[in-house]
């Protein structure tokens, strides 16, 4: 599903912008996936991981989320760097067309600036203008304190747990949260 430009102030006053990925957008999509990957353990992959993706296979992901019915992804531009993204898929089986799944990240050097607000607006406002859907879940792993803040500033609950979701290379095991925020219609 391809949005339109949305343009918005960071805290720091500098110009973002939100958007679907763009062609141009490939290498900065895998760039900002290395980065972030490395920069925390709250992410579902190691940096190395995402060595397997390849410019032609980042565009057709990238692609697919644009022509998509039932799937969006925004990317946060900020001076020319692709410093976030976000995506949103809506389920199609009758039982649970009722739902959509959102993920973000955002690159370290830019936490803090309103990006992670925004992309949530935008993400519970494509919720909202979809008939069906009642609810929007995520998932956040054990610890990660700033972003269970942002959802539940943002109207997510805790619904569940996954213990021992994650298992760090040091062999640590971490439980992952399930959120849900009721989509008011």
């Amino acid at each position: 599903m391809y949005i339109s430009d949305i343009y918005f102030e960071l805290k720091d006053g500098r110009r973002a912008l939100l958007r679907s990925p763009k062609k141009e957008d490939t290498q900065g999509a895998l760039d900002f996936l290395y980065i972030v990957a490395g920069e925390t353990d709250f992410l579902m992959s190691y940096p190395e991981e995402c060595r397997k993706y390849t410019a032609e296979s980042e565009w057709n992901y990238l692609e697919q989320k644009n022509i998509s019915e039932n799937e969006a992804m925004l990317v946060c531009i900020v001076e020319g760097r692709l410093v976030g993204n976000c995506e949103i898929s809506f389920q199609q089986n009758l039982k649970t067309k009722h739902r959509a799944s959102v993920a973000l990240g955002i690159i370290r050097e830019f936490w803090n600036q309103g990006i992670g607000t925004r992309m949530l607006q935008e993400l519970i406002r494509l919720s909202q203008s979809r008939e069906d859907v009642l609810q929007v879940e995520l998932d956040f792993i054990e610890g990660n304190n700033r972003a269970r803040y942002l959802y539940e500033k943002m109207g997510f609950r805790i619904t569940g747990i996954r213990p021992n979701a994650v298992r760090l290379k040091d062999g640590t095991l971490l439980n992952e949260y399930m959120m849900m925020k009721e989509i008011k219609k």
